[in-house]
């Protein structure tokens, strides 16, 4: 995935299911890597250095906009 930069860290699925919704939406390309590893063994979210959001880099802005919009706008938190 050339081209794709780690925006945000996080340690379980439950913490982003929401703002994976609101990227589809906006039809913004993006991937959670260790997500599936994390999904099989959750304890290993800390060894693996956590779930990490990766999305294009021409997409950065308007990815980092909605994750502060979510935080700020609205009553759905990411954790």
């Amino acid at each position: 995935m050339k081209d794709f930069i780690t925006i945000k860290t996080y340690t379980y699925p439950f913490e982003y299911a929401i703002l994976k919704l609101l990227l589809d939406q906006e039809g913004i390309s993006y991937f959670f890597e260790n997500e599936t590893m994390v999904g099989v063994f959750p304890f290993y979210s800390n060894a693996l250095g956590g779930i990490n959001l990766k999305v294009h880099k021409r997409d950065k802005n308007k990815v980092l906009q909605i994750i502060s919009d979510l935080n700020t706008n609205s009553h759905l938190r990411i954790v």
